[in-house]
């Protein structure tokens, strides 16, 4: 699997860096999976990622 490369970009240089995308990275869009459950009525049954991370079952680039 490949690795994306990151960079830090201000919020004032997020409409150069991003083009017209930048507005919908800069929104604040909780999610949530309360709809999913409700209407699925599903419940997962893996650990949560906090979980999975602190049993150190992380992800290492290869």
């Amino acid at each position: 699997m490949g690795w994306a490369p990151t960079a830090s970009v201000s919020p004032d240089a997020a409409a150069g860096h991003f083009g017209r995308i930048a507005a919908f990275f800069g929104l604040d869009a909780p999610a949530s999976s309360a709809l999913t459950r409700r209407r699925l009525d599903w419940e997962p049954s893996a650990p949560g990622l906090l979980e999975d991370l602190a049993a150190g079952h992380d992800v290492t680039p290869g």
